[in-house]
């Protein structure tokens, strides 16, 4: 089945593919099935050995103690290469020197379309960013073109925010980071309609 549109607020997309387990160093199989009842990031990139992608992946290996440790997010990178050429890739790209991610080889582009990230006449996905909450929901999307790579510190701030949002009910102003104040509009809706501004400040959202 392809999937085409928004995917926020939908069961992530059911999916089965190779992998290669950098950790480790060897192939194993990944599943749709693995992810639920966790936070899952789905990190879709165009292909192995070209520019932009390697310090996208470095990126977000520098931040794994963070994301997987502290935040309990897996992390799933995929691209239309093979397997083989994602161990390649890992063991002669001197920025993915001690990765310890997991690179899925969907190789026939079958996921990437399931996500509406599949760019088919060259053969590659964008730059697709999901997060998917444990009851295998996706919660938010970050598309891209191939030239400009993503922010891993802000992604970080959004599984933050979104996981205090799934906890407690609140919700989050913009740039909300742990500490700061959030809305409690399950309590207090009726009161804030049209008020917020007299519940959080502009000073209070930018600082």
């Amino acid at each position: 089945m392809e999937q085409s549109g928004v995917l926020v607020m939908k069961p992530m997309p059911e999916f089965k593919m190779e992998a290669y387990d950098a950790k480790s160093g060897h192939y194993i199989h990944v599943s749709s099935k693995n992810y639920i009842g966790t936070w899952t990031i789905v990190c879709f990139y165009p292909a192995d050995f070209t520019f932009v992608c390697p310090t996208e992946i470095a990126a977000m290996n520098a931040h794994l103690d963070k994301i997987n440790g502290e935040l309990g997010c897996e992390v799933l990178a995929v691209s239309t290469d093979t397997k083989f050429s994602h161990k390649r890739f890992v063991e002669t790209e001197p920025l993915l020197k001690d990765l310890k991610l997991t690179i899925a080889a969907d190789h026939q582009g079958h996921t990437a379309r399931k996500f509406g990230v599949m760019l088919e006449e060259e053969g590659i996905a964008l730059r697709g960013r999901f997060l998917i909450n444990p009851d295998g929901i996706v919660v938010a999307q970050e598309v891209q073109s191939p030239p400009v790579g993503r922010s891993v510190e802000e992604f970080i701030r959004q599984i933050e925010a979104h996981q205090h949002a799934y906890k407690t009910n609140e919700v989050c102003p913009a740039g909300w980071r742990p500490g700061k104040k959030t809305l409690p509009v399950h309590t207090d809706m009726e009161k804030m309609t049209g008020k917020v501004g007299e519940y959080i400040s502009i000073e209070e959202i930018l600082s």
